[in-house]
């Protein structure tokens, strides 16, 4: 039987946590009684009150610097629970694709986790528990034109999600990764008055004819039900459940 507080003890580092989902999670770690270790960027006085918030340690490591995910790593010290969830985005044809951006996001969404994870599995691997979740996308399991390297890294981290977790099967580790569809942050939010100018169209027709146009709820997903599906696959009851990707994108890959 599931119950509150099952994460007590345990020591939870979300990198990107200090705004959208990456908090929800923070807030969903935390209040199932996990030590949660923040990482990502913002206003001092907002992070601030979210370290009071969760009693929370905040590390600003710029995980483009595999110096500084070192640093962030051996700083917090062992942890239990690690959800890779820092990203970024760039819209753009390949043939016109930053080359600098295009380098940003691979290492960002899918090299960071590479060298976060090597770091925490030692130690997870020899307390025979551990769970490491990773923030893919509906785009790991499908496309959109212009953007590659997003699609390339969600694609990237859900095969490097069903290796490690092949890798650690008889360890008392999983690993698994959430694949959300269109989610309702304050980024999202703050696109639409600008869609609405570009094309002409009225804030409905923004988001349910281009946001919601793949997600056949039309419906955003909300950050804490991300939250509440990461705290499950932290949970005992879902020690068998390993290289899997969830899909919380309201119908969108089912098509």
């Amino acid at each position: 039987m599931l119950k509150g507080q099952d994460l007590t003890g345990k020591r939870a580092l979300i990198t990107g946590s200090t705004s959208g989902i990456g908090l929800a999670i923070a807030r969903a770690m935390h209040a199932e009684g996990a030590k949660v270790i923040l990482n990502g960027f913002g206003d001092a006085d907002e992070i601030a009150k979210l370290t009071d918030e969760m009693d929370a340690v905040h590390y600003d490591a710029n995980l483009l610097d595999v110096a500084a995910i070192e640093g962030m790593m051996g700083a917090a010290g062992p942890v239990d629970i690690l959800v890779n969830n820092a990203g970024m985005q760039y819209v753009s044809p390949v043939e016109d694709f930053p080359t600098d951006k295009w380098d940003a996001i691979i290492a960002l969404n899918l090299t960071a986790p590479f060298h976060t994870s090597r770091l925490a599995i030692p130690a997870m691997k020899e307390a025979g528990w551990g769970r490491i979740i990773n923030t893919a996308s509906a785009h790991s399991l499908t496309a959109s034109p212009f953007k590659s390297a997003y699609n390339a890294s969600k694609h990237g981290i859900a095969g490097f999600t069903k290796t490690i977790a092949l890798e650690l099967a008889q360890t008392g580790v999983t690993a698994n990764c959430i694949s959300p569809g269109y989610v309702w942050t304050p980024l999202i939010e703050g696109q639409i008055p600008d869609t609405m100018e570009a094309r002409g169209l009225t804030r409905d027709e923004v988001i349910n004819d281009v946001l919601l146009a793949k997600q056949p709820t039309k419906k955003f997903v909300q950050p804490s039900e991300i939250g509440a599906l990461a705290v499950f696959l932290c949970r005992e009851e879902a020690g068998n459940v390993t290289g899997a990707n969830w899909s919380i994108d309201g119908g969108w890959t089912a098509e």
